[in-house]
């Protein structure tokens, strides 16, 4: 049964509070480097976190972040000083790719570790297989606290990610100043993370001293919101993005300095990661949920332990979404998740450890029903396959004169924004990556999945998702 965050109300005035003044006064967090209580650790306390029975897990979602506008994926703005420097700590992996451009269904994958084609959720009414063991059932039954804070209605408890949490709530959102609205004219869903970040506190303040796991779903970025203490980099559409994953993150900053204060940092595992990125007019277009092109899925990842890996390091080895739990479960000797298509990275990162990095390059799938949001409309799927530096894009078309299927090619190793369209002079590469992506359609999903269950939007889950600028009928 779904539970309220009763535990928020008893302390929501004072929070709203503090934290309305921390954002209108201007305090910038400070970054995590000169207060890092976790002390150094290297391959021996990655193979130990197995037998440890105290950590904890803080999975970090930041939605619409793509990678390489981030310090640490070689971005030039300093646009993201927390995050760097968890991945100067840890570990980055370089080449990660989500299964979606929209936020549905690469969250149905990411959690439940199966590609979409295999989870069945691939339209706006669709919803995860009730059947589906998720990653807060396997924590909750090990003896974790379990609670999920989102403000994407995407992810609501209705479409089935609720399963397994003690607490699964949107926070209640607080009423913004005046200059939060002028500055950001542009947003119209209630509220923002600070309200999220009010709540994950709460829970920590009351919950911290047992064993838990957090799930954070950022939304700001989304709506590219951002406060005058950030809006450092420019005013055009693109640098009002930057502008936002500073204020993100700066609130992963303090969520991160309360665990450090609170002496939780050092018996926590901190994992962050994205649902999709977003496009910029590379390809004439902007946003996301329109493709599946490197700008709207090549996403970061990244896993701080409860020690200091110094320096930290980097799986240059594609890797995927689907891959997240598989990985983090095994590091923590928990049960694996059911028939996943995802696998346990934790051979890759103790390679890296080790400065032996892996050739290992399995290949990777990100998928978009291009009517996801029009349940009877004709199909239009559109495929990525990703392999070594090559990335093979699929775009079916109904077969008409002005919807034909389009294939395009293009090799990451010679030309990094993969502009470049190779499909007439590397025919081998080609037809390989043509049977991964038959392939990949005749896969059937697992027998405890079933056939996709759909359920109705009522009109005001509907008119919140407009809000976030999804055109849902």
């Amino acid at each position: 049964m779904k539970k309220t965050l009763g535990w928020v109300a008893a302390f929501a005035a004072l929070a709203a509070c503090v934290a309305l003044i921390l954002y209108l006064s201007g305090i910038v967090v400070i970054t995590m480097t000169n207060d890092d209580p976790r002390p150094k650790g290297g391959l021996q306390h990655l193979q130990a976190l197995k037998h440890r029975d105290e950590v904890n897990v803080l999975f970090i979602l930041t939605d619409t972040l793509r990678a390489d506008r981030l310090g640490a994926y070689g971005y030039a703005r300093e646009t993201s000083p927390n995050f760097d420097y968890m991945a100067s700590r840890g570990v980055r992996f370089a080449r990660h790719l989500a299964q979606s451009s929209w936020t549905k269904c690469s969250m149905a994958s990411l959690w439940t570790g199966l590609y979409p084609q295999r989870t069945g959720v691939l339209l706006s009414p669709h919803v995860t297989p009730e059947a589906a063991r998720m990653p807060a059932e396997i924590f909750r039954d090990a003896g974790f606290r379990t609670a999920g804070i989102w403000r994407n209605g995407w992810v609501a408890p209705n479409f089935g990610f609720g399963q397994g949490f003690e607490v699964y709530e949107r926070p209640v959102p607080r009423i913004a100043g005046p200059n939060v609205h002028s500055a950001n004219p542009h947003v119209q869903l209630e509220g923002s993370d600070y309200d999220l970040l009010d709540a994950a506190l709460e829970f920590l303040r009351i919950r911290g001293r047992e064993r838990w796991f957090l799930y954070v779903h950022l939304m700001d970025l989304h709506q590219y919101v951002s406060d005058e203490n950030n809006a450092i980099f420019g005013s055009r559409y693109s640098d009002i993005y930057d502008n936002s994953i500073r204020h993100s993150d700066e609130i992963i900053g303090r969520l991160l300095a309360y665990l450090a204060e609170h002496d939780l940092l050092q018996k926590t595992l901190v994992v962050m990661a994205a649902d999709h990125g977003e496009a910029f007019g590379e390809r004439g277009t902007e946003g996301h949920a329109r493709s599946v092109f490197r700008e709207e899925t090549d996403v970061p990842f990244l896993i701080g332990f409860p020690f200091q890996l110094e320096p930290g390091v980097v799986v240059e080895a594609r890797t995927r979404n689907i891959d997240i739990w598989p990985t983090v479960l095994d590091l923590l000797g928990l049960p694996a998740l059911r028939d996943a298509d995802g696998r346990s990275l934790a051979p890759l990162i103790e390679a890296a450890i080790r400065r032996d990095p892996s050739k290992d390059d399995v290949p990777g799938f990100a998928y978009l029903e291009r009517v996801w949001g029009r349940p009877q409309s004709p199909s239009r799927p559109t495929l990525a396959v990703t392999r070594g530096s090559f990335r093979y894009v699929l775009q079916r078309g109904t077969g008409g004169g002005d919807d034909p299927t389009v294939e395009s090619l293009f090799d990451s190793a010679t030309d990094p924004a993969e502009r470049q369209n190779l499909i007439e002079s590397q025919p081998a590469v080609l037809e390989e990556l043509r049977q991964l992506a038959d392939q990949y359609f005749k896969t059937e999903p697992p027998e405890w999945a079933g056939t996709p269950v759909s359920v109705e939007l009522d009109e005001s889950e509907a008119e919140e998702l407009r809000a976030l600028g999804y055109a849902i009928p």
